[in-house]
């Protein structure tokens, strides 16, 4: 930029500038409006230079933007995450803390209820049917005899996932259960309010929400699989929400508790005592029911408990309170109190296992390859779901597997792709196999299990691999080359035990054959041409570099005694037409050994006799109806080349790489064995 746009933009980017006073000096010292016009232009021409190099900033430095964009929400997701978990904490050790110093409380209440227990029972109760009747679909709710009011007051209900509005409700808390109505928007006489949803006290969890301006006064209701989140007026009014809940929950849990306490089972074998050893024995029953101690707190609490570690996703606690009432009850009868308890544990058990299945389902996340399935997988193995859990973890692994290869670009060469893919594959499924055997390390009858699925997910590798090594057409020899990368890739696996070689080689038989038949085709053809224009002449290669480049062709085919076969200068006492046909048959031979499978044997065997054929017949019909002397001499001598040359090497290289011997080869050769004739005679074959 020149010196006066050098000064322009320091003026323009000074933190003093003014831009009226700037206006005013520069129309007093204008000559006119022409120089108006030019100084607006310099202007603009700044702003734009500006902005372009605002935009290459941008461009420069655009994934950047990207990546750091994606970082920050999903660190502002997990730490959202993190302060909800804290919050919720913190909101349990509260009602900790309040339960304890609520103790004096409770036994004020208890005594005020004892001093005036019909008073305060009949008011409670008319209050609650006073309340009721305005509320739409609620008539049934008295019917529970002992159910009265102990608390009611508006909130509002919030979305649990956007933390928006949803509508104004009134909530009626009672003895034993809460009641959620919400507000009527067109007013029918009394009524005021419509059912919504009825409440069961020990079948939800009540949290406090840390306030998080605009957003407080809030708490949250969880009942699993859903939560609920409520708005109070004000701090005060939460509070007493807060309190009054817990102090009803506990209320209901200690008269449960009096009730079982009070209820003794008596039989008339007991009213009178006997030394009777038949009348003890009748009586052990009865002695073993009454000795199963069911009021210790940790059970009393345990349904409650076990909805909060669901709620807050601790799967490791939950499974191991189970696992002590198990312990504990374990030698004791079968009461009916242990019943009850068991059918209450039972259905949280059930509520676990949906959680632990939903954390394993395909539509969860899948970062974080097989071992981020490992604390869902452990839980469900402990809870007795070693099945389900083994189903879940392959339909997981399956689904992340081929989201991986859908994920992969089809770029550059098609080796290069094979060579991602196999790697994406093979590894996922070798990290797969290692964290199945850590899982299900005590579970032997889920191995069949891995191994069915193993072979499920080779067939969708091949489906991948043979759209694009085989549909798309590619050469043999890249085919070839694929095909071995896969090969080597696989047999990683058998460092753990699992060798799926034969699956592969199984699923691939059907695609190898139609590319041997295709290549094998174009063979021919390709023969049938040149054939048609031979002229039986000998090769000029014109100098000795394309000569010794031809030596070192046919020396890599196999074909060391190709030397006796050159001339003087750069002659080749061969037509061009059989070496061609030599060097792409051959080529054919070592890509269809890369190729092979026992499968195979066969239709690589007839393969290779069609092209041979091709060559021996045309050599046959040349010698039938060819008239000049030496043209006929050179003929055989081409015949000579591929009888004891090409065919005994072709069919040598065959029997070294497979390990069997090549019958239908050996009697090609046999029966195209060329003799020494006279020049006149039409016959040449044997």
């Amino acid at each position: 930029m020149s010196e006066p746009g050098n000064r322009l933009r320091k003026l323009l980017e000074s933190p003093n500038f003014d831009p009226q006073s700037y206006v005013k000096q520069l129309s007093q010292q204008s000559d006119g409006d022409r120089d108006l016009q030019e100084h607006r232009q310099k202007i603009q021409n700044l702003a734009d230079e500006t902005a372009q190099n605002l935009k290459k900033n941008v461009y420069k430095n655009y994934r950047q933007f990207i990546e750091t964009a994606k970082e920050i929400s999903y660190l502002e997701s997990e730490m959202y995450q993190l302060s909800h978990i804290l919050t919720e904490q913190k909101s349990i050790m509260e009602s900790i803390t309040q339960a304890l110093l609520s103790a004096d409380k409770d036994e004020t209440s208890k005594e005020m209820q004892a001093a005036f227990p019909k008073e305060t029972e009949e008011i409670k109760q008319r209050t609650l049917t006073s309340l009721l009747e305005k509320v739409e679909g609620a008539k049934n709710i008295m019917d529970t005899p002992g159910r009265h009011l102990i608390y009611n007051g508006d909130l509002a209900e919030f979305d649990v996932d956007n933390m928006s509005p949803i509508q104004r409700v009134h909530a009626f808390l009672m003895n034993d259960c809460l009641l959620i109505a919400t507000w009527l928007p067109n007013r029918r006489g009394a009524i005021k309010y419509k059912y919504n949803a009825l409440y069961d006290l020990e079948s939800f969890a009540v949290v406090n929400v840390k306030d998080n301006p605009p957003m407080k006064d809030m708490f949250k209701i969880l009942m699993f699989p859903d939560s609920r989140i409520f708005q109070a007026e004000n701090s005060k009014i939460k509070k007493e929400w807060l309190e009054i809940l817990d102090e009803t929950k506990k209320n209901k849990v200690s008269k449960d508790k009096h009730k079982q306490e009070e209820v003794v089972p008596t039989s008339p074998v007991r009213a009178e005592v006997s030394t009777n050893p038949f009348d003890m024995d009748d009586n052990e029953p009865v002695d073993a029911e009454e000795n199963v101690n069911l009021n210790l707190e940790w059970i009393q609490e345990l349904p409650e408990d076990l909805d909060v570690c669901i709620a807050q996703r601790d799967f490791e606690g939950a499974v191991d309170l189970l696992d002590k009432l198990n312990e504990y009850l374990k030698d004791q009868p079968v009461t009916p109190k242990v019943k009850d308890l068991r059918s209450k544990v039972e259905e949280r058990v059930r509520q676990l296992t949906e959680v632990l299945v939903f954390e394993l389902s395909p539509d969860r996340s899948l970062r974080g390859g097989p071992k981020a399935t490992r604390r869902a997988v452990s839980q469900l193995i402990r809870l007795g779901q070693s099945t389900k859990a083994c189903e879940l973890f392959l339909k997981n692994r399956a689904a992340a597997v081929q989201t991986a290869i859908r994920q992969l670009r089809i770029e550059g060469a098609t080796l290069l792709y094979i060579h991602k893919l196999c790697n994406i594959f093979f590894t996922s499924l070798l990290e797969t196999a290692k964290e199945f055997e850590m899982d299900f390390a005590g579970n032997t009858g889920c191995y069949s299990a891995f191994v069915v699925w193993s072979g499920s997910a080779i067939k969708m590798f091949v489906n991948a691999f043979s759209k694009q090594v085989f549909d798309s057409k590619e050469s043999l020899s890249t085919a070839a080359e694929c095909v071995k990368v896969a090969k080597e890739h696989c047999q990683q696996l058998t460092e753990i035990g699992l060798d799926l070689t034969f699956t592969l080689q199984s699923l691939l038989v059907k695609d190898i054959k139609a590319a041997l038949q295709s290549y094998k085709d174009i063979i021919i053809e390709a023969t049938k041409h040149r054939n048609s224009e031979e002229m039986w002449r000998r090769m000029n290669l014109m100098t000795p570099e394309a000569l010794a480049k031809l030596k070192d062709e046919m020396r890599s085919c196999g074909i060391s005694s190709f030397d006796q076969y050159t001339g003087e200068d750069c002659w080749v006492n061969l037509s061009y037409t059989v070496v061609a046909f030599t060097k792409q048959m051959m080529s054919f031979l070592e890509e269809g050994l890369k190729l092979y499978f026992p499968e195979l044997h066969m239709v690589l065997l007839e393969s290779l006799r069609e092209i041979i054929l091709v060559a021996v017949q045309h050599v046959d019909y040349s010698l039938r109806c060819e008239q000049d002397p030496e043209k006929k001499s050179f003929i055989i001598q081409n015949a000579t080349f591929l009888h004891d040359t090409v065919l005994p090497v072709v069919e040598f290289r065959f029997e070294e790489s497979v390990g069997k011997p090549a019958k239908q080869l050996h009697d090609l050769r046999k029966s195209t064995r060329p003799v020494r004739i006279n020049p006149e005679s039409t016959t040449s074959l044997v």
